[in-house]
């Protein structure tokens, strides 16, 4: 008798083989859509602008930790949602492709991915008597730009509003950026809670894997005076 019912509650321990995999299904789902939401996000290069670090099509990853109470800083590479209709329209994706985007296990698009170059209160201005962009008066040395690239064509002199940013691409000739927007309405600026978390790694294709490092251009850059 003792045995039989040892057996029993065992058996009845023991979900059918569909069942625990359908339960570890849903957990590995969950977990994925809470990782996309609050740690870590895949997304895909959409265009040229940000060569020669990063080429169309390339998969990055960008981590949201670092905004956890904070904001991006000068020289970051960051992914922002579409502020102000600065994309053409996107198709939507449909079917499978739409469900792992939403659970983080395929490449977001709609997105776009540029350089913050000013924060709230900066002075940023094109150029100086050397071509330079200078950012509270003091002169950018941009080794991330292609080689024999222009810091910028077009000339600009904003002050960044609080809570915003001032992004470019590092392919200047090639970039739709905060200077293509200056007459729209936002300015060509981008508020800080449009932004979706920084660039942290370039994962594919394999042969380029790299992890992204703030570049020291703007370690001199001084606070903005009040």
């Amino acid at each position: 008798m003792t045995a039989q019912t040892d057996e029993t509650r065992n058996a009845k321990k023991h979900l059918p083989l569909w069942q625990e995999t359908l339960l570890m299904l849903v957990v590995a789902t969950v977990l994925a859509v809470l990782i996309k939401a609050f740690f870590v996000q895949a997304f895909y290069i959409p265009s040229e602008s940000m060569e020669p670090q990063f080429v169309h099509l390339d998969r990055i990853l960008v981590q949201k930790v670092s905004y956890w109470g904070g904001e991006p800083e000068r020289g970051e590479i960051v992914v922002f949602k579409d502020p102000d209709h600065w994309l053409p329209p996107q198709p939507e994706s449909t079917g499978v492709k739409r469900a792992m985007e939403i659970i983080g296990l395929y490449p977001t698009g709609g997105h776009l991915v540029k350089r913050v170059i000013g924060v709230g209160g900066d002075r940023v201005k094109c150029c100086d008597t050397q071509g330079r962009i200078t950012v509270n008066g003091t002169p950018l040395n941009e080794p991330y730009l292609p080689k024999g690239t222009d810091p910028s064509l077009q000339p600009f002199d904003v002050k960044v509003p609080a809570d915003h940013l001032w992004v470019m691409g590092d392919n200047r000739g090639n970039s739709a950026d905060s200077r293509a927007h200056l007459g729209q309405p936002g300015g060509g600026f981008v508020a800080t809670d449009e932004v979706v978390g920084k660039v942290f790694a370039l994962v594919w294709p394999l042969s380029r894997f790299q992890i992204i490092h703030m570049p020291s251009t703007f370690d001199k850059v001084a606070d903005p005076t009040p």
